[in-house]
């Protein structure tokens, strides 16, 4: 994963360099295969703001995010990024179990319509 960071009216420290590392890491946990992350960090009439740009072969990801602390705000953002892929990992499995169930097939089509015989479901159980 390649991890692009600009601190723009901030000072870049060693410690803020690492928590962004550090969670563009668990986020590559999730995605895998190749991907860019861009961090976007400022300060903007005393809020500090982040922004995310996740990008790879088949998804595109942003959060944008503002608090009083830039750790906090680091925190909430990839809370975003994290939801919006878990979001679309659900809209997926829930996509291929509809698929499984219009692929049912009724082998037996007359005894599927037809009368309930008691008796044979009696010696079954």
């Amino acid at each position: 994963m390649k991890v692009t960071i600009t601190f723009r009216h901030l000072d870049h420290t060693p410690s803020l360099d690492e928590r962004i590392h550090e969670k563009s890491n668990k986020l590559s946990k999730f995605l895998g295969g190749k991907s860019q992350i861009k961090w976007s960090c400022y300060v903007k009439e005393g809020n500090h703001y982040a922004e995310v740009d996740l990008q790879g072969p088949n998804y595109n990801y942003h959060a944008t995010g503002h608090t009083d602390s830039l750790y906090k705000t680091i925190d909430l953002v990839v809370g975003k990024i994290e939801k919006q892929i878990q979001k679309k990992k659900e809209k997926l499995t829930a996509k291929k179990s509809r698929k499984a169930h219009k692929d049912l097939e009724i082998l037996d089509p007359e005894n599927a319509w037809g009368d309930y015989d008691e008796n044979f479901f009696k010696d079954a159980a």
